[in-house]
């Protein structure tokens, strides 16, 4: 099926972009591990040859790390098709600019309702949102969603490694690429 490390590199790219656009794709709740060896699922929400956006709040501690050791592993796995990558990369986040205003306009208000709350990590008495009381459950208006714009911000990785693995009971198969460098071999599983 996968003779080539062409058609590796085709079909890792194929299904990250096909990740960005299908919510019901395996692939576009990866797991994201920040430098601190934190891990989280995150939803993939762009993919563009080599560069994964996720959206993220400011106030997240994943930031912070972020900040001091910009080095992020992203473990993405179909398990009905039995392959599974893993890229390793350079993340930064970006709350202001572009591409950070682009992808808070094509939320929706339910989406961006979610930086109104309290931020990510905050202890509460009791089982929470973490959102106001106001907007359980109801869509805010444009206007009432001012103050979550400054809490937004998207989380860009810029892939340089990618390790994609293909289990099969006549043959696993394991490829390597270094993005930087177009270097690319097979290695054994």
């Amino acid at each position: 099926m996968f003779e080539t490390l062409d058609d590796v590199r085709k079909d890792a790219q194929t299904r990250l972009a096909g990740a960005m656009e299908d919510r019901r794709s395996p692939m576009h709740t990866p797991v994201v591990a920040t430098a601190d060896a934190d891990a989280r699922v995150m939803v993939l929400r762009h993919f563009t040859p080599w560069t994964l956006r996720f959206h993220t709040d400011t106030r997240a501690p994943k930031v912070a790390v972020i900040a001091r050791n910009p080095q992020i592993g992203v473990l993405f796995y179909d398990k009905a098709e039995k392959v599974q990558i893993r890229v390793r990369g350079q993340a930064r986040v970006e709350s202001e600019g572009a591409v950070a205003q682009s992808a808070w306009e094509a939320s929706d208000n339910f989406a961006r309702r979610c930086y109104l709350g309290d931020g990510p990590g905050t202890l509460a008495a009791e089982p929470s949102s973490g959102l106001p009381e106001a907007f359980e459950g109801v869509e805010p208006s444009d206007a009432e969603l001012a103050p979550a714009r400054a809490n937004f911000a998207v989380l860009l990785v810029e892939i340089h490694q990618l390790d994609w693995f293909h289990l099969a009971h006549d043959g696993h198969r394991r490829a390597v690429f270094d993005l930087a460098t177009g270097a690319a071999q097979w290695v054994t599983p």
